[in-house]
């Protein structure tokens, strides 16, 4: 017959093979998120009349289902609380863990990235010749949208030579604008 610390030690050992299977279960099912996507979102849509809208997330619940068991692990091994305060600590971490990743991922879909430039947003853009305009005929300017270098195929009313300023005063097609040289 086994003594009873034999019988702690087995018990100890049985919760913290539970506890790690929980935490890298969390793991392997945030991997899972990844690949699928959406997948638990559209099954329960809808569900409790969107009641836990965005909580019922594969993420979240990887989050809390590894922070459960990680920290149920880490309490019950390093001190001598037992399994109640091991699993009502991870309990505690898990929730804080989902709250997070509930938070980062509603902080990631609202910070999209901005409309993307259109041709009007060029109007009154101020750029540089880069190939001579001649009078009547298409040449080259050098524009900054959106902060990045783009070249276009410029007009003119007049020829416009290389490294002059220009101010866009309109844009007929996504690849073409007509400029007017900047007086001073």
């Amino acid at each position: 017959m086994p003594s009873s610390s034999e019988v702690v030690d087995q018990v100890c050992e049985v919760l913290m093979g539970l506890f790690l299977g929980l935490g890298i279960g969390g793991v392997a099912l945030l991997a899972l998120s990844l690949v699928f996507d959406g997948v638990l979102e559209s099954a329960l849509d809808g569900a409790l009349g969107g009641l836990f809208d965005g909580w019922l997330s594969l993420p979240v619940i990887a989050g809390f289902v590894s922070m459960l068991g990680f920290t149920g692990a880490i309490v019950l091994g390093s001190t001598g609380l037992g399994a109640g305060a091991a699993a009502a600590a991870g309990a505690v971490a898990g929730t804080g863990a989902g709250w997070l990743t509930y938070r980062f991922s509603r902080a990631l879909v609202r910070g999209g990235s901005p409309a993307a430039p259109t041709k009007d947003d060029l109007v009154g853009i101020a750029g540089t010749v880069v190939t001579a305009v001649p009078a009547g005929g298409y040449g080259e300017v050098l524009l900054r949208l959106a902060g990045q270098p783009v070249k276009y195929a410029a007009r003119a009313d007049g020829p416009l030579a290389r490294g002059a300023e220009v101010w866009v005063t309109a844009a007929p097609s996504s690849t073409s604008v007509t400029v007017r040289a900047v007086e001073r």
